[in-house]
Formats: C-alpha cells, sequence, structure tokens
C-alpha cells in the first residue's frame, strides 16, 4: 500500500478509537489528540489491537503552555516495527489534575513519567516511582517550565569547608548586570577595549572628491 493511503487508513482508523478527539496528518505522521482521562485504555488498544500494534513506546514529553488553561501537554511517540508505522498522542492537563500512567501498558514509560514530572510537575496518578530522576531531590521547582528563573532559585557546590554538597541561594558577580535599559549593550557606545572604533566614530567624515570638469 502506498504511504499516503497508509497513513489515511491508520488516520481513520485511531479516529474510531474512544477517547480519541482529533486525528490529523502533520508531517508524514499521524497525531491524534485524546482525552488525558481517556489514555491508558487508548494506549492498550494501540499496543494489542491487531489494526495498530504499536509495540514500542519510542518517547514521552512535555511541553509547556503556560497561556492556556490546561497548561501541560503530555506527548507520546509510539512505533509499530510489526507494520512500520508510527503515531503520536497528544493529550493536555493542568497543574492540579493528574495524567493516569501508562507504565502497566509499556512498563518503560516509568523513566519518562519520572522525567516529566522532575522537569515539568506533571503529575502521573498510579505511577509507583514517581520521583526525580535528573535533578537532585532537594531541588526547589521544575527547571523546563516557562516561568522557571534560567539561573534557578538555589546553587548547589560542593563545600571544601564543610567536606559536603550544600545548597545556597544564588548569587551572580555579572558587570552591568544592573541597568535601565532593555538590552545591556543598547547604553554602551564603546565596549572596553574598543576605544579605537569609538574614535573612528567620531571623526568627521572624509570630504567628497570635487566634480569632474565637463568633457569637450
Amino acid at each position: 500500500m502506498p504511504r499516503a493511503e497508509a497513513l489515511a487508513a491508520l488516520r481513520a482508523d485511531v479516529a474510531t478509537i474512544p477517547g480519541v478527539q482529533q486525528v490529523t496528518i502533520e508531517l508524514g505522521e499521524v497525531v491524534a489528540r485524546a482525552r488525558a482521562d481517556a489514555i491508558v485504555p487508548i494506549a492498550t488498544i494501540l499496543r494489542d489491537d491487531p489494526r495498530f500494534r504499536f509495540e514500542q513506546m519510542m518517547d514521552l514529553c512535555g511541553v509547556d503552555w503556560p497561556e492556556r488553561p490546561e497548561r501541560f501537554e503530555v506527548v507520546y511517540n509510539l512505533l509499530s516495527v510489526s507494520r512500520n508505522q508510527r503515531v503520536r498522542v497528544i493529550v493536555s492537563t493542568d497543574e492540579a489534575t493528574p495524567v493516569p500512567s501508562i507504565w502497566t501498558v509499556w512498563p518503560v514509560a516509568t523513566w519518562w513519567e519520572r522525567e516529566a514530572w522532575d522537569l515539568f510537575g506533571i503529575v502521573f496518578s498510579g505511577q509507583p516511582d514517581l520521583r526525580r530522576i535528573l535533578t537532585d531531590y532537594g531541588f526547589d521547582g521544575h527547571p523546563l517550565r516557562k516561568d522557571f528563573p534560567l539561573t534557578g532559585f538555589v546553587e548547589v557546590r560542593y563545600d571544601e569547608d564543610r567536606k559536603s554538597v550544600v545548597n545556597e541561594p544564588v548569587r551572580l558577580t555579572q558587570d552591568w548586570r544592573t541597568f535601565d535599559f532593555m538590552s545591556p549593550w543598547e547604553g554602551i557606545t564603546t565596549l572596553p577595549g574598543d576605544e579605537k572604533v569609538h574614535l573612528e566614530r567620531q571623526l568627521p567624515p572624509p570630504a567628497s572628491p570635487p566634480p569632474l570638469p565637463p568633457k569637450g
């Protein structure tokens, strides 16, 4: 079957799954948007139904859209080895509503659900091992949220005097850190060590050459 026909057939089949709200084809891949509370039965059908046979979950990740009422998306990327097809399933949730865990469908989901919890604060109900995986266990906040400060809240370092790792408020030493314009570069006409360029800017422009006499 040609690829375009196979994608169209897969799209039509996925659209029949209860809980799926919208199915599109984006960049040569079927993308299904679904209700978060239906993700476990949807995942089970996609794995077990002979029309799909998505044996592997390749990835799970979070996306933060802070301007939306349901600010988080959870994206599931699935692969069918036997049918050589892929599908992406997307569900949305807010900060207070957990997403059901799919670790019972694909046990590998535990690693990615932990990562989504650690970096975004997305809660997965039914996940027996929901703990941080990339940051320290005492880390404050979730660093991939759009409202998380670039500097973080605390600095983790090894204290030679205490002979242990300590958490301290972030202290940054940065020239021009306090400024009253949009960019520190806007208020600087000459960078340190660049005085020659600044001097050349102040020199009067060269005089225009005299006009040539008319021919003849």
